[in-house]
């Protein structure tokens, strides 16, 4: 928008039909990501890492606890890693406050105070959503993932 066009807040209902969902949505998912990845940070940890701890936990993600290669968390992770997120980096701390250990083989393993961790910091998620759905009804939420769903299927995309 520029400066001549009125503010998101002041366009009206028949305006707002109007705008790319494109430009909303990409905007919506900056600012989400960012307000998470901050919220993460307080606490100590990346999102990445969190994602790390996530996967490598059989009370999470993992489904057999087992520990996985970088490469092998990268493909687990795929449909959410960002670009610029390199999970070798990401993990090094991890590892340096014995929150994960690294076999002969590379493969990451999950140890019992990466455990605590993880669940010290799963503790804030609800916080954290508060947060961020702090004004919206749960009907309007659930209204708006339906209809970005219904975008995804219309633009020939999966739902995963």
């Amino acid at each position: 928008m520029t400066a001549t066009e009125p503010s998101a807040e002041t366009l009206t209902d028949t305006q707002l039909a109007g705008q790319p969902v494109a430009y909303w949505t990409g905007l919506a998912n900056e600012a989400t990501v960012a307000f998470i990845r901050a919220r993460l940070a307080e606490l100590g940890c990346t999102q990445p890492q969190y994602w790390l701890l996530r996967n490598l936990s059989p009370h999470d993600i993992s489904p057999d606890g087992r520990g996985m290669t970088i490469p092998e968390l990268e493909q687990a992770m795929s449909a959410y890693l960002r670009p610029g997120d390199d999970l070798t980096w990401e993990a090094e701390p991890l590892i340096g406050r014995g929150w994960l250990t690294r076999d002969a083989e590379s493969r990451l393993w999950l140890t019992d105070e990466g455990e605590k961790a993880r669940l010290t910091i799963k503790s804030h998620a609800p916080a954290i959503r508060t947060a961020l759905h702090e004004g919206i009804d749960d009907a309007d939420y659930v209204t708006t993932v339906r209809v970005l769903q219904r975008m995804i299927v219309n633009a020939g995309g999966d739902l995963v």
